[in-house]
This record gives C-alpha cells, structure tokens and sequence, in this order.
C-alpha cells in the first residue's frame, strides 16, 4: 500500500476503512512527559509532530482573567483552579436558577481572534497533520455553568434549567463549527463525559430525555457542515451506548479499559456503524506497569482493534503526569512495529 499522509491516514479511518497504518494521536501528553521525551518542545502540538503523531489538536480561544494565586475567572463566568494537570478544574459556577440563566449572556462566538489558534495550526499543518478541533456537545457547558452537583441535581429539581442549558450549548457549538468550517477545519473532537467507572453519570432514562435529543441535533448539525466528529467519553458505557452511536458520530473514544469496556466487543458490535480510539490503560498499567507489559498490552489492543481498519490507537484517556514515560515509548514502540496494514 503506497505511504499516506497523516491527514489521509485519519481520515481513511474515520470512514471506516484500512489504512496503511494505525493512526496514532493523544488529546493531551502532560507537559512533564514531554519534556522527558523530547526535551525543549514548544507545548503538546510540537511534541505531537516530533513524536510522528497523526493529528494535532486546538481550541477556539477564550480569555480567562487571574482572580487569585491559582484560580482563573473564565469568560463564560466560571472559575477554575490550577491542579497538578495541566487542565484546572471547575470551583464556581455563574448559573444556579432559571433567573440566573435569564440573565446570562454567552461570550460572542463569531469574535475573529477566537479563531487565531485554528487559523495557525491549520495553516501550519496542511496537508500533512490532520488537524482536530476541540469544540462541546451537550454535557460540558451545562457542567461548566452550573457545576457537576448541581447540574445533576437540577435534572430532578429544575427540568426546564438543564434543558435550557443544553439548548444553548448546542446552539453555540453549532455557531463555533461553522467559524471553523469556514476556516477549513475537516474534524471535530467533542469532550463531554458522560459516565465513571460504574455506569452513566445519570440514569439512562434521564440520559435519553434530557441530553439525547441535543445530542442528536449538534452530531447532525456537525454533520451537515461536512465535519467528520470523534466523540469522546470516558466510564462505563453500556446503558448509553446505543444512544451515542445513533446520534450520528463518525468515532468513539476511549473505550475505557478500567470501565469494563472491552475493544474487541465494541469492535464486534459497532465497528461497521463507527470508528474506534483507544485503548491502552492509562490509569493502572501506563502508571504503575513496566515497559514490557505495556508494549504486550498495545500488541493486544493493536489485534482487537485493526481488523477491517476503523481503528485509531491511543490511550485510554491521555498520556497524564503520572505515566511514565519510558511506557509511553513501549506504547510507540509496539505501534510501529504492530501497526501496519499489509
């Protein structure tokens, strides 16, 4: 098979077809990892290219304003607090009631400099890197604006907030996509986790009354724009499941490990209707394992997963700080060696 591009190679595979070789690529490898590997790379994109990742990912840019020592006032009125991550979390929320969402109003979304990030990393990556944009569906917003607890609360206490929450994140994603649409994006990511290690965040009931009717309309407006769409939860997924794959996703991720959830199942029963990314357990074995039965495990995932193309290799969840790196470099290494399609 002639050599393709890193570009081609995605999006072969997210038409569920073979490539010349497994795609390989992670939404975040933790800057300690990274300095450890490639010493003096600019940030997780440099390290990507560097390290023969097949994509690149980037945001839409929005401000955030330093309010203490370590906490960050967002332009959507959250406030995060940094964490040993890279990624901070979520410590206060501006909506609580139906008033407060009355009052709300969304940062602009059409701002040009919200794009620059987009801009620059399509131009610098074209026709060589696919380039994948970070954007939401339906979980996230509602979490960020009103936090997790109480988010879930109110799908009990206050029916009509959530679902005013999940009209606009749908509604403003879908006004993002078209931003980067316009600037040539091809590939969407969308982030929001919908369960743990046990099952649904929610009852599958409330799933399926409250966030899978957006669902369906932001995959189906991300789909009429012509944008491929990976989506990405973590935890046990099975109650749900069926429900994500109908809303009309092009790729599901992570397939988690510690979560119960078996690639080579999913494989069997869902790899004709969508791709799959995953699945090296980062939470035990990248931590705690050894070189050797990392590469073993990707070995295997690399079996589960490559049969009919279809299939993207990755952790998962991310290369996290506590991943030692020389277990990132037997994941790579059993990748290259493994990951060829005849």
């Amino acid at each position: 098979m002639i050599e393709m591009t890193s570009e081609e190679r995605v999006y072969r595979v997210l038409q569920r077809k073979e490539p010349d070789r497994v795609p390989h690529f992670e939404w975040l490898v933790d800057r300690r990892v990274r300095e450890a590997l490639c010493p003096g790379c600019k940030g997780h994109n440099d390290f990507a290219v560097k390290m023969g990742q097949d994509a690149v990912i980037v945001d839409p840019l929005f401000k955030k304003e330093k309010v203490s020592e370590n906490r960050w006032l967002s332009e959507w009125g959250y406030v995060t607090q940094d964490t040993e991550e890279e990624h901070g979390i979520e410590v206060e929320s501006p909506i609580k009631t139906m008033a407060d969402f009355e009052r709300f109003t969304p940062p602009n979304p059409h701002l040009p400099e919200r794009f620059a990030a987009v801009e620059s990393v399509l131009q610098a990556n074209k026709g060589n890197k696919a380039v994948i944009v970070h954007l939401n569906d339906v979980f996230s917003l509602p979490r960020y604006l009103m936090g997790m607890q109480d988010l879930l609360m109110a799908i009990a206490l206050q029916p009509e907030l959530v679902k005013a929450l999940v009209e606009l994140s749908v509604a403003y994603n879908l006004e993002l996509a078209k931003e980067i649409v316009n600037r040539g994006a091809k590939i969407v990511y969308t982030g929001d986790d919908y369960a743990y290690n046990r099952g649904p965040l929610m009852s599958p009931k409330h799933f399926r009354e409250f966030f899978y009717p957006g669902l369906c309309r932001v995959m189906g407006g991300y789909k009429e724009l012509g944008l491929y769409v990976i989506k990405h939860t973590d935890g046990n997924l099975w109650k749900i499941i069926d429900m994500i794959i109908d809303s009309g996703i092009d790729c599901l991720d992570p397939i988690d490990p510690q979560a119960g959830m078996d690639l080579g199942e999913v494989k069997a029963k869902y790899g004709d209707r969508v791709a799959l990314k995953g699945n090296v357990d980062c939470a035990q074995l990248m931590t705690f394992g050894t070189p050797e039965e990392v590469f073993e495990s990707t070995r295997e995932t690399l079996r589960k997963g490559m049969p009919g193309g279809g299939f993207i290799l990755s952790s998962s969840n991310s290369i996290h700080s506590a991943v030692k790196p020389e277990n990132y470099t037997a994941m790579l290494q059993a990748w290259r060696e493994y990951g060829k399609y005849s």
